[in-house]
């Protein structure tokens, strides 16, 4: 009998003791003091594999398609299925993954990608170029980002074992978008391309280490070991390098409320813990025989609106950002330093090549009597300022009353206006409703892809900013494009269309009984055993 079914009276009691007990560097992993260390060494030096592993994850995934879903529960599944042409190493680099090596033309239209030899499909299938050109032109025409990015582009079997890619002008970044993990390009067997529809493929068959066994709607997604996996040998980094499957079968719970997942944490129901709130984490991080797994996930960023109302006033907006206090806002949004970092940074601050620090000089200023005297240039005279947020999100929610508390105090005339996320979503996009909102913002593997540069987010209409942006994208080599990004990254602070709070860790819990556990920008599975 699955071990889920076990424990559940004592499930009931712990999950009865959480809920009275809560209160209202890019990877770390905290072992409570309270821990077996020796114990915990020993279980890993065993190198004991097989059994099953169980991890609640706090949502039901809408589909297993990874080229068309940007959804966290359904992507954190599919990347133990598929694999692609290329991934990402542990600096957030695109490094070959199915692709053997990839080579650029001179005019940097052309990308010829030579395959690994002997790759197996889960259904006893070897992949062929006819495989990969048949997914990655699906992808082409299936993923948001693939269309705007990628447009007109379309890939063709060169050679026996060679495929390539022609773009309609050179695009430095094209990597990093074929490695991004929202809608990636997952690698299938061409018959199952062929048979999808609208709504997706209809098996779940891919080259990664874990295989699709079975979904059971609101109850578990079941996976199970790929004995036939064709694993690097080079060193596991990030999402690349030897990837093996140490246990037999994997079941992704699905448990939404969050105290029913630490508690089950606790009883043994659960071997990890996905998505443990902010608010719960001390409690989380002081259990006995938990481990606390936190890693960069997500920028807090705070939007104006630059087209109408008092905000397209930029002398308003530097006199706001001049204001305000970001130490507070962060402390109030997340309530524990560990998962939080200050940088004005709109990239993964892990992201070697696109990590940046431009715009320091207008972060975090906290100059209240500066920010006065630039309303006064302004000429605010008491206008309403409005905040627009919801409380589905609390760090999101907590932000906006901490800015509202902060500009207050200024003299300002600042209300904040809470609505349902669906309500919020409808009313930034109507620039009349609001003046200012906090959103959390993914990570993204290229600029192109921030939110804070995309019209369609928040309606900034800056040709200054997509210009500089074309330059990024069109760049003679990397290294230009990294510094072109810097230049516009330093241009958002001085325009302040956006600013950067801080950077969100997310937090993981697993069982001091779960080995080898190491989370990238997600819970990653392969490499991991449980012992009983």
């Amino acid at each position: 009998m699955r071990k889920r079914w076990f424990g559940m009276i004592s499930l009931m009691i712990v999950l009865s003791l959480v809920l009275i007990a809560c209160s209202d560097d890019s990877e770390e992993t905290k072992t409570n003091e309270s821990n077996n260390t020796e114990e915990t060494e020993e279980k890993a030096s065993e190198g004991a594999t097989g059994g099953e592993l169980s991890i609640a994850i706090p949502a039901q995934p809408p589909t297993l398609d990874a080229q068309m879903t940007v959804s966290t529960a359904a992507l954190n599944i599919a990347r133990h299925i598929y694999e692609t042409l290329v991934t990402l190493n542990e600096n957030y680099e695109p490094v070959p993954m199915l692709a053997e090596s990839v080579d650029m033309s001179d005019d940097g239209t052309t990308y010829t990608f030579t395959l690994r030899e002997g790759i197996t499909f889960h259904n006893g299938e070897e992949l062929t170029t006819e495989d990969v050109v048949a997914s990655m032109n699906r992808w082409l025409e299936t993923s948001s980002r693939a269309k705007l990015l990628l447009e007109e582009a379309s890939f063709e079997e060169s050679g026996e074992n060679e495929v390539t890619l022609q773009l309609q002008e050179r695009a430095a970044d094209v990597l990093d978008i074929m490695a991004g993990q929202s809608e990636f390009p997952a690698i299938m067997p061409k018959e199952v391309i062929e048979s999808a529809d609208e709504t997706g493929v209809t098996e779940y068959i891919g080259t990664g280490p874990f295989q699709f066994e079975e979904w059971r709607q609101d109850q578990y997604v079941h996976l199970s070991k790929f004995e036939d996996y064709q694993a690097l040998e080079s060193e596991r980094s990030g999402l690349s390098g030897k990837k093996e499957a140490l246990v037999d079968d994997i079941y992704f719970e699905i448990v939404t409320d969050p105290s029913t997942r630490v508690a089950g944490l606790q009883t043994g129901t659960y071997d990890i813990a996905d998505e443990i709130p902010f608010e719960t984490y001390e409690q989380v991080e002081s259990m006995e025989g938990v481990n606390t797994h936190l890693y960069f996930n997500r920028t807090l960023t705070w939007f104006y609106n630059t087209n109408e109302g008092v905000m397209a006033d930029q002398k308003m907006r530097e006199a706001i950002n001049t204001a305000l206090n970001i130490d507070e806002i962060m402390q109030a949004s997340y309530m524990n330093e560990d998962v939080y970092e200050l940088n004005p940074g709109h990239m993964n601050l892990n992201q070697v090549n696109w990590a940046s620090e431009a715009g320091m000089d207008s972060y975090n200023i906290n100059d209240t009597e500066k920010a006065q005297e630039l309303l006064d240039e302004a000429g605010y005279d008491g206008e309403q300022i409005t905040i627009i947020t919801t409380r589905d999100y609390g760090y999101m929610y907590n932000a906006a009353i901490v800015v509202q508390e902060q500009l207050n105090q200024l003299g300002m005339n600042v209300e904040v206006e809470n609505y349902d996320l669906a309500t919020f979503l409808e009313l930034k996009n109507q620039p009349s409703e609001w003046d200012m909102f906090a959103a959390g913002t993914g990570y993204v593997t290229i600029p192109a892809q921030l939110l804070a540069l995309n019209p369609g987010f928040a309606g900034l209409d800056d040709p200054t900013a997509q210009e500089m942006l074309a330059e990024v994208r069109t760049a003679e080599t990397p290294e230009d494009a990294y510094a072109n990004w810097d230049e516009l990254q330093g241009y958002l602070y001085d325009s302040l269309s956006t600013t950067v709070f801080g950077h969100q860790k997310d937090i993981i819990a697993t069982s001091d009984n779960v080995q080898g556990f190491e989370p990238f920008q997600a819970p990653i599975l392969w490499d991991t055993t449980v012992s009983e």
